[in-house]
């Protein structure tokens, strides 16, 4: 049974708890992440999530939650797509057995959800409900959220006056894959093929290659990711994020592998840990580690801060692939091996890639090294002077396979006589103490007292592979009396598997009771960008003041003059032809001010729309 906690609200100044959230595609996944460092976790629910690939079972779900709770960090689970009438009722029931298993938060995106008898667990409004004005996250928050996960589009600007205007948790992301457009606003894998990114189901058609073209039929660009982002990497800008109010910050990345979420955990702990100044860390222990993290190591399509600070060149015209990290330029090139300038050493299995003359990314693998020398196994076509990435790092990769981190939760330990024997008190890091008494005769010790005191030091001071470090042991006896090492490992033990279950209970988490204070919702009618699928999401926007309501396209699979994606994004800007006449220094086309843009994907064609007021592209279907 859970206690009840009101959660008094957090406001903007006072001292924080900053959060680093990590990936946990599974179980292994989640353990890693906590081990090298995350704060939070947000897993996948067996059903319902945003991410259909990434799904658990509730008993590894348990499993994760017991384990992140040993050392303070929560359990968040997504069950954030938008749902059918017929998926409420299954839904709210495997909603319940995460709340009874301790999960401690629900990420959801249909409003529907709060119409429904949900236990009194804590709601974070996912990216996915387009969280990206300040009128949308006041209502929001007026509807019982305790947390509002920001669109990536958010800058530090708005991130500001967000956090001036409201009193909920801010959480933002800060590495990893980029959606091209608005999250709940994209109808293109929808669209093109049924498979429904507000349900998990994304086919990333972002990702795929296009033709631009004219609405006269001239070509501009043939056979490009035009619509393809660079990856967000926001740790130049971690600081300014915290002074703005972000005190939750996520790494994206629940299908990718656990080298990842090693490598980005570890590296982003390391950046929070040195700004902790006027702040608290939000969970327990100190981690080490054994490799260097390194982002550009893992996979990553070149890196953009995105709309932080201003905009910026972000795509990836090139390649929709990982380019890891570059290494050097080509000094030479032999008739069987290249050689390539620079410090970093090379290994056989390593994969390296480059642009060629086309502006294509080719690739090869490693077969043999040579110092700077490198033997492919298929020779390319190559020039001196070439830049090279490598996009697979052997060593980099062994390292993480193995055991890359540990994490331990310091604790002071007090061992004392008592009538009938002896007493092992330890207190954690937290401030959480345990007791565990042994009936054992006292026995005086007939040699030196100190050589006797400093064993027992020693053997309780053993905490191995448990979660624990002694950061202090204290011997009250002073080495008066003998016990032998058998009598002193057992009283540990049990002294450590009582701490384990205690800090397991006590990080469970305290109910959280649903407010909503039925405002009005800022807005008089909903289009089908609302993404409303069910009765209960329209009950939602009825009791806060809508009566005209647009099903979503999942429903009525009508895509007539509707925006498939609205996206901050500008492929005009990208090209160097701003409207506005922004200048971003890339590439220039030959494309007049009055051109409409055409994409062509195969034989799907889509009108490029500009709202140059609002900053905003939308894509349309013609047929």
């Amino acid at each position: 049974m859970r206690a009840i906690n009101h959660y008094p609200c957090r406001y903007y100044g006072v001292m924080s708890k900053l959060e680093l959230l990590s990936p946990a595609k599974n179980l292994e996944f989640g353990r890693e992440a906590v081990n090298h460092g995350a704060d939070a976790l947000y897993v996948g629910a067996p059903a319902f999530g945003a991410r259909a690939a990434a799904t658990n079972t509730l008993n590894d779900i348990e499993a994760l939650v017991k384990y992140a709770h040993l050392y303070g960090s929560k359990v968040f689970a997504t069950v954030n797509t938008i749902l059918f009438d017929d998926e409420l009722e299954p839904a709210v029931g495997m909603i319940r057995q995460l709340y009874n298993m301790g999960v401690d938060a629900l990420i959801i995106q249909d409003l529907g959800l709060l119409e429904c008898d949900l236990p009194p667990i804590e709601l974070h409004a996912s990216t996915q409900c387009h969280n990206a004005s300040i009128e949308r996250i006041k209502f929001m928050e007026s509807a019982g959220f305790r947390r509002i996960i920001l669109a990536r589009e958010t800058s530090l600007e708005q991130v500001r006056a967000i956090r001036a205007a409201t009193s909920v948790d801010l959480e933002a992301f800060v590495h990893g894959a980029l959606c091209v457009s608005y999250s709940g606003q994209c109808y293109m894998s929808q669209y093109l093929n049924g498979r429904s990114g507000n349900r998990g189901c994304c086919s990333q058609p972002c990702r795929s290659t296009y033709d631009l073209y004219t609405s006269d039929g001239r070509l501009l660009i043939k056979d490009r990711h035009l619509l393809s982002l660079r990856d967000f990497n926001a740790s130049q800008q971690l600081a300014s994020m915290i002074d703005a109010g972000i005190t939750s910050f996520k790494i994206e990345g629940r299908l990718k592998d656990i080298s990842y979420v090693k490598n980005i955990t570890a590296y982003y702990r390391q950046l929070l840990d040195s700004m902790m100044d006027g702040h608290e860390r939000a969970s327990s222990g100190t981690c080490k580690f054994f490799f260097t993290p390194d982002p550009d190591r893992t996979f990553n399509r070149g890196y953009t801060d995105y709309f932080l600070r201003q905009r910026q060149p972000m795509a990836s015209f090139a390649t929709q692939k990982s380019l890891g990290k570059r290494i050097g330029e080509v000094t030479s090139v032999g008739r069987t091996s290249l050689t390539i300038s620079g410090v970093e050493p090379f290994a056989n299995g390593d994969g390296l890639c480059f642009f060629d003359s086309d502006g294509r990314l080719q690739g090869f693998m490693v077969n043999g090294v040579q110092g700077r020398t490198v033997i492919p196994n298929v020779m390319p076509d190559i020039k001196v002077g070439t830049p090279i990435w490598r996009n697979n790092d052997q060593r980099f990769e062994k390292q993480l396979a193995g055991r890359s981190a540990e994490r331990k939760i310091g604790v002071r330990l007090r061992f004392s006589s008592a009538d009938d024997g002896f007493t092992l008190e330890v207190e954690d890091e937290d401030g959480l103490t345990v007791t565990r008494s042994i009936a054992a005769e006292h026995q005086p010790v007939t040699g030196s007292l100190e050589k006797a005191s400093a064993l027992i030091v020693k053997q309780l001071s053993k905490l191995g592979d448990s979660p624990f470090v002694a950061v202090k042991m204290e011997d009250t006896t002073e080495g008066q009396y003998f016990l032998p090492a058998s009598v002193l490992n057992e009283l540990r033990r049990e002294a450590v598997e009582r701490l384990i279950e205690h800090r397991i209970s006590y990080f469970h988490p305290a109910d959280c009771q649903r407010i909503d204070r039925c405002e009005p919702y800022p807005s008089t009618d909903l289009d089908y960008r609302a993404n409303v699928v069910n009765s209960k999401a329209e009950e939602f926007y009825n009791h806060h003041g809508i009566n005209k309501i647009e099903r979503g396209v999942e429903l009525t699979a009508d895509y007539d003059g509707k925006a498939l994606m609205t996206t901050k994004y500008c492929l005009r800007y990208e090209l160097g032809c701003c409207l506005q006449g922004k200048s971003n220094g890339g590439p220039q086309v030959p494309l007049q001010p009055t051109d409409k843009l055409v994409l062509v994907n195969n034989t799907r064609r889509f009108q490029l729309e500009f709202d140059c007021h609002e900053c905003l592209m939308r894509i349309i279907a013609l047929k």
